[in-house]
């Protein structure tokens, strides 16, 4: 994808961040300039991505030491914007132990890109025909080419026929918005469907293989991702359906026992529609689907299996 969505201008020591929440119609940056406006950036939506969300932080906290602010005030605060994606603490205690905060965030950032790439590469041929996706798991959730989706970019690469059906991913339509804007970028095969058309379009027989994102996967292989990602494993599993995680190795949380372990963030109320102020509102951002409805999870360093894990 030619457009970059996390810059980090040196000359004005300056983070441009695309505004996610404007796509696909209209495309603009919003300009952080201390570690408040990217934690702002970050719990407000403008950029969100497990690796996304890691790089952007660890600029902040480059952006707070050129700015003279306190470290840990500031480490403190980016840590908070997000809790539920490991990649965020990760990103951002590799960048306070290092002495030049600013080349230690580049030096993530071309990382990331690399580990995509070696992430789609491993996952590349097990993907052939329909592939099922819930929210954004591309260029615009990482430093750039994708998990999920750049395993798809890759299995395209190598001459596979792969055609993609992304899932709109209510409440906040990552699917709708995000997934299908990068695949018309890169002309990428994309069907959109409705969350609750999932399970209808796999008893069809046009869904060879489903894949998601991870936010955190814990020791026993638990995996935290967008709210929904549970019940499309669910139905992958009753219609023998491979079910892939796309899993950098920085979403893997060695002291995170479980998935009951992991924290679920709530969002507000008014990004799920009401029109009734008396309906009270739930509102998870994230749901945990067990290990053993997981067929892999592709990382850079291969295709692990649950035996791999440390029950």
């Amino acid at each position: 994808m030619a457009l970059t969505a996390i810059i980090y201008k040196s000359s004005t020591r300056e983070l441009e961040l695309l505004d996610q929440r404007l796509l696909p119609t209209k495309t603009d940056f919003v300009v952080c300039k201390n570690s408040t406006e990217v934690a702002e950036a970050i719990r407000g939506m403008v950029v969100r991505g497990a690796p996304a969300i890691g790089i952007t932080a660890a600029y902040g906290l480059a952006l707070a030491e050129l700015g003279g602010e306190n470290i840990q005030e500031a480490y403190e605060r980016l840590l908070a914007s997000r809790p539920t994606a490991v990649n965020l603490k990760w990103a951002l205690d590799k960048v306070l132990a290092a002495a030049d905060k600013v080349k230690a965030s580049q030096e993530l950032h071309e990382e990331d890109v690399e580990i995509n790439k070696l992430l789609g590469e491993n996952g590349a041929n097990l993907l052939e025909g329909g592939v099922l996706t819930i929210c954004n798991t591309g260029a615009l959730a990482t430093g750039g080419h994708g998990t999920a989706l750049g395993m798809v970019r890759s299995a395209l690469e190598k001459g596979r026929k792969v055609h993609v059906y992304a899932c709109e991913t209510r409440p906040y339509n990552q699917g709708a918005r995000l997934t299908t804007w990068e695949c018309v970028q890169d002309n990428i095969p994309c069907t959109l469907i409705t969350d609750s058309m999932a399970g209808f379009l796999m008893k069809q027989g046009k869904v060879q293989a489903v894949i998601a994102g991870c936010d955190r996967v814990a020791r026993n292989g638990d995996t935290a991702n967008k709210i929904g990602t549970y019940s499309l494993a669910v139905l992958a599993n009753y219609h023998k359906i491979p079910f892939y995680i796309g899993m950098p190795m920085s979403t893997l949380d060695m002291n995170c026992p479980s998935g009951d372990n992991i924290p679920i963030e709530e969002r507000p109320p008014g990004e799920l529609f009401s029109a009734l102020p008396s309906v009270g509102v739930w509102n998870p951002a994230f749901d945990v689907t067990p290990a053993n409805l997981i067929t892999g999870w592709v990382s850079e360093e291969g295709v692990w299996t649950k035996d791999k894990f440390w029950i």
